[in-house]
């Protein structure tokens, strides 16, 4: 029995090792590899942003970079009103205290870089927390995500969900 436990710590230990060096390696790839963050983008053409994103409406994901520190994620999206949005929710809680790290980057420096089919838009994030966007937007997060517990203008007042709109630099 000794044997067979010290293997199932063996292993244990060695699953967590290499789950340590994925996460540490995924610093130096060029962007994210689905909900894995990743290293700053490395590739991509330089364009300039659309006056519409109306093309993104039901596009699941896209790609973006922080500045500092230099990591880019997957987050879902939400275009309205040929406008684009970003949302995280969970923020007050122990959870999302954990995995919802970014928009706490965004406070220093709002400054992103979009990377959608191969073009890098140089944007940035501007948190919204009331206004007529905010219902809107939130149903468009409803509609393309399923979310049955629908974020509400008081989650996103309150500090619950934080909303931003994508604006020029």
């Amino acid at each position: 029995m000794k044997k067979i436990l010290k293997w199932i710590g063996i292993s244990i230990a060695l699953l967590v090792i290499s789950f340590a060096v994925l996460l540490g390696s995924m610093r130096f790839h060029d962007g994210p590899l689905e909900i894995l963050s990743g290293g700053p983008f490395k590739t991509g053409t330089l364009s300039a942003a659309p006056n519409d994103w109306s093309f993104l409406k039901d596009r699941a994901t896209i790609e973006f970079q922080t500045m500092d520190p230099a990591q880019s994620r997957t987050v879902w999206l939400a275009a309205h009103d040929q406008r684009l949005f970003v949302v995280s929710g969970y923020m007050t809680t122990n959870y999302g205290a954990i995995w919802k790290q970014w928009p706490h980057y965004l406070e220093a420096d709002d400054s992103v870089v979009l990377r959608i089919d191969g073009k890098l838009y140089e944007q940035r994030l501007q948190r919204i927390m009331s206004g007529p966007e905010v219902i809107p937007v939130l149903n468009e997060f409803s509609r393309k995500y399923g979310d049955g517990d629908a974020a509400s203008a008081d989650s996103v007042a309150s500090g619950y969900t934080w909303m931003y709109e994508v604006v020029d630099r």
